[in-house]
């Protein structure tokens, strides 16, 4: 299924509660954007969590939604809350004390790309940014909300596993308790979005396939997993960060010879989740 906003694999028999996202993988840039902006097009895509939907495509093989972005995360950045506006960008917005995020122009309308590059000389008018969310940002956030609505009914739980992946710089100074460098970040909120036993289980799937799972550092999560993650309501919000430099050029944006082979082990991985979510009643129950 497609939407101006979003791509949807919906599996054939919906046989987990699991419901995967990927908000950052959108590549659909719109040509105006693209002239309006400053950054060349390989640059501009730095902040794109390339491929990322592409990873988690087996998803559906699985009876687990994958519902991915449509347009690019320089664009409109879906893990945002609608109202984290940048003064700096947008004209007429106001400042609502103090947003790190939005501080750094990494609101829903984002002004920079990685490393702070500029996307644009100027500001932009605040009807354009309405216009940015009201057709893409509210028609994400409206059917992943009904995705774990659905979920939560069927099964009596919902378990969204939000996914991203990040610059391999950014792991670069991070380690795990065994002092090594972690390929997959599992962000939870500090235990504030799933409770421990599901993100035990996902991070033992990631590690049976071999790969370093750290937690929460660098990166623990921002506004989806923070809005959907009500684990007191059978609701977890989980999110993943795998290593870019894993399956990826990150100069060229491009895939590396260990694309397909990362792929299948993620396939596997995927299946694992998934099938933690299809046993509600034994879950829900604890």
């Amino acid at each position: 299924m497609k939407n101006p906003s979003y791509f949807l694999d919906m599996p054939e028999n919906r046989s987990s509660c699991v419901v995967f996202s990927s908000p950052h993988s959108g590549r659909d840039y719109p040509e105006a954007f693209l002239k309006r902006s400053v950054l060349g097009s390989d640059v501009i895509r730095s902040s794109e969590d390339a491929f990322v939907d592409q990873l988690f495509a087996s998803a559906s093989d699985f009876g687990a939604p994958l519902i991915k972005a449509a347009m690019p995360r320089a664009y409109l950045d879906l893990n945002r809350s609608a109202d984290e506006l940048d003064p700096a960008l947008i004209q007429g917005a106001k400042r609502q004390g103090h947003n790190p995020r939005v501080a750094s122009g990494l609101g829903v309308i984002p002004r920079v790309v990685a490393n702070g590059r500029a996307i644009y000389r100027g500001k932009l008018t605040m009807d354009e940014a309405r216009l940015r969310i009201d057709t893409y940002w509210r028609p994400y956030h409206s059917r992943l909300k009904t995705l774990l609505a659905e979920s939560h009914a069927k099964f009596g739980q919902a378990i969204l596993v939000d996914c991203h992946s990040m610059p391999h710089e950014a792991v670069a100074m991070a380690s795990t308790a065994r002092n090594t460098r972690p390929e997959i970040v599992l962000g939870d909120r500090f235990g504030a979005s799933a409770s421990t036993e599901i993100v035990d289980r996902i991070e033992a799937a990631f590690a049976s396939a071999g790969l370093v799972v750290a937690r929460n550092a660098p990166f623990a999560g921002a506004y989806v997993t923070q809005t959907y993650g009500r684990p007191g309501r059978q609701q977890h919000a989980i999110q993943v960060e795998i290593d870019r430099s894993i399956y990826m050029n990150e100069d060229t944006i491009s895939p590396n010879t260990n694309f397909m082979a990362f792929s299948k082990t993620l396939r596997q991985v995927i299946a694992e989740i998934a099938e933690i979510g299809s046993e509600p009643q034994r879950l829900a129950a604890e």
